[in-house]
């Protein structure tokens, strides 16, 4: 696998300055969390789930969970399960390449009962997405993975997702992180991000933001991402990756609001039609929450259509700009600190302060390449939806 992998050899060669770098399910994990990106969230109840995933896989899509929890009525439970195992068989027939895959479970017990019942075909599993994540929720669903992957001999991971009422409630946000914390921090080898599951915290409040506002802008939920992002997203060490909240909308709807999309980028070629499609699918909030998303800690994000994939990895590409202040910084004679002038000459950067953040950029430039010079979003977009 490879970001961009689904476009020509010579089209990734006129955008990269440097191309973002293979991988497999056996990388090392802080490379796998890095290279999430848009992970896509299916239902397992798709009857021809198998060839999805192969689609999906052929559109730039490298990473996916197969959901048995929300997305499916509590009936239909063990014929998705079924479908599951059903599925991964025809795809483990099949062979060529799939997306890292995971599956949503609802109990603990369903983790052992997958995976005996997956057999060989376990190897086409990446691990489990567990729900509704607290430290005494959590604890028997890691253990269970444990234990999983002890009985099929290779490494599964996981992915908590923190939605729970207790972390969202400002009398019981403290210590519900503080337990998190030390639940994750046993398991750290088997944890690989954590997601947030925004719309679970504004359902709890009667909310749902419009398309025309991130989850930035509903006050109650930033508050939440600020204090998850501080216990848990720190960049000394401790903290792990933190996904970016799921974007629901995708069909086109009256606007309230004027777009969010500048004009400028888009004025070359079909440039403007792309700029004009973003908006008609309300993308355009997409973007705007994408960037916030970085701005606040947060890597890759989570995805429930096709249509926010390209974007997601668009705006994950770093800039030949952030790829000079980031190897600038990170020059052996800088060990000492000090302050610079960067080589595009428009900003000061101080090697100590700056030096977290120029180890992730490097760490995102690997998997998701750097743009070339003169390539900016609007090509790489275009790249990725194959226009």
């Amino acid at each position: 696998m490879r970001h961009f992998g689904h476009i020509p050899p010579t089209a990734r060669e006129g955008l990269f300055h440097q191309e973002p770098c293979e991988f497999t399910a056996d990388s090392p994990a802080p490379l796998l969390s890095a290279a999430l990106g848009a992970t896509l969230y299916s239902p397992a109840t798709r009857p021809r789930l198998g060839d999805d995933v192969r689609k999906q896989a052929g559109r730039g899509v490298v990473s996916m969970v197969l959901c048995l929890e929300d997305s499916i009525h509590d009936s239909e439970v063990p014929d998705a399960e079924t479908n599951l195992v059903r599925q991964f068989a025809e795809l483990d027939r099949r062979g060529g390449p799939t997306p890292l895959l995971f599956i949503r479970v609802r109990e603990p017990e369903q983790i052992s009962d997958l995976v005996r019942r997956l057999g060989s075909c376990v190897r086409l599993l990446s691990g489990f997405v567990l729900p509704k994540f607290t430290e005494e929720r959590g604890i028997p669903f890691l253990e269970a993975l444990t234990e999983a992957e002890s009985a099929c001999g290779r490494p599964l991971y996981a992915m908590p997702v923190l939605e729970s009422p207790e972390l969202l409630h400002l009398e019981t946000r403290t210590r519900t992180l503080t337990g998190i914390a030390a639940a994750v921090d046993k398991h750290r080898d088997r944890v690989l991000a954590l997601r947030l599951g925004v719309t679970d915290f504004c359902s709890a409040y009667g909310l749902r933001r419009s398309p025309d506002m991130t989850a930035y802008d509903v006050r109650i939920v930033a508050a939440v991402i600020a204090d998850v992002v501080n216990v848990l997203g720190r960049a000394d060490g401790s903290g792990f990756t933190i996904t970016g909240p799921v974007w629901e909308y995708f069909r086109a709807q009256e606007r309230m609001f004027k777009p969010q999309l500048r004009r400028s980028p888009f004025m070359e070629g079909r440039a403007e039609e792309l700029r004009a499609n973003l908006i008609e699918h309300d993308l355009d909030g997409l973007l705007r929450e994408i960037e916030l998303d970085r701005a606040n800690g947060l890597q890759g994000k989570t995805c429930i259509h096709p249509s926010h994939v390209p974007p997601v990895h668009a705006l994950s590409v770093v800039s030949h700009e952030e790829f000079s202040d980031a190897q600038d910084i990170l020059r052996p004679e800088r060990d000492g600190g000090g302050v610079l002038r960067s080589a595009y000459t428009n900003k000061m950067n101080e090697v100590k302060p700056h030096r977290a953040w120029a180890e992730r950029t490097l760490r995102r430039a690997e998997v998701f390449g750097v743009a070339r010079e003169d390539v900016g979003f609007v090509e790489l977009l275009a790249a990725g939806l194959g226009e």
